[in-house]
């Protein structure tokens, strides 16, 4: 069931947003050359907590017998590794690598969600392309987060522009909604017809987030149980946002 937010909670959403854009700023600041992950997410943890928040992704169950909950305030991966990398302190960034970090600030009951690829030093053309295309096709999908748009407007838009960019989406994985609980219903894959799936309202909330490879999108996952790879070794890039549905334009709440 899709939640329709009410003022009060959207104003505790903006605030959960505005945290972890926060967070996301001074992990960007942070990255270098010869720096850990694990430096990366004290970073991220240290600014939510300042702030009032705490990092929703630390502890969150791996609903998987045998693999423990996610030790991390930040998902934080690396080049090939598209999603749910663990913060290491082996982990060390080098000149050339691309990182994502996906981080999820919560506060007052409710969850702000957004992610981000950085380069790291000077990386390749097809890298910052790579990064490029991946932010964009957000942005082409929001054109039509907007009142009595279907949500499928957005997976077609965001899937059409990464293909012919020569890219490609992870279909495993998709958004999603977002409010009380990190992850709510809709699911939002980033693939897709268009005209498809529920009509758009203003008060919904959702997480929409890109996840691109340059290769052939075949993933595997980890032994940690948690970081999924791209099969080929390919460089993959992640880009998110939580928005708001409204009566006009869509809000970027983690972008305020």
């Amino acid at each position: 069931m899709v939640t329709i937010k009410s003022k009060s909670e959207i104003e505790k959403m903006r605030e959960a947003s505005r945290i972890a854009n926060l967070a996301q700023k001074a992990v960007e600041r942070a990255i270098r050359p010869g720096i850990s992950t694990l430096e990366l997410d004290r970073i991220a943890e240290k600014t939510m907590r300042e702030n009032g928040a705490i990092p929703a992704e630390k502890g969150y169950p791996s609903g998987i017998k045998g693999v423990p909950d996610f030790p991390g305030a930040i998902c934080a991966s690396i080049n090939d590794n598209i999603i749910h990398g663990i913060p290491s302190s082996k982990a060390i960034l080098q000149e050339g690598d691309i990182i994502s970090v996906d981080l999820v600030a919560y506060k007052d009951g409710f969850n702000g969600d957004c992610a981000r690829t950085y380069s790291v030093g000077k990386v390749s053309v097809e890298a910052q392309r790579l990064i490029d295309v991946t932010k964009q096709s957000f942005f082409e999908g929001i054109k039509y987060a907007r009142k009595g748009y279907r949500l499928g407007d957005i997976c077609h838009a965001i899937g059409e522009y990464v293909d012919k960019n020569g890219f490609s989406v992870i279909k495993e994985f998709e958004g999603h909604g977002i409010g009380r609980e990190m992850h709510e219903d809709p699911g939002i894959p980033n693939f897709g017809k268009a005209g498809r799936g529920i009509r758009l309202e203003p008060g919904m909330t959702l997480a929409i987030e890109p996840m691109v490879t340059a290769g052939f999108p075949e993933i595997y996952s980890g032994d940690d149980g948690w970081s999924i790879w791209i099969s080929d070794g390919s460089l993959s890039a992640h880009y998110e946002n939580t928005i708001l549905i409204t009566e006009k334009e869509p809000e970027i709440l983690t972008l305020a």
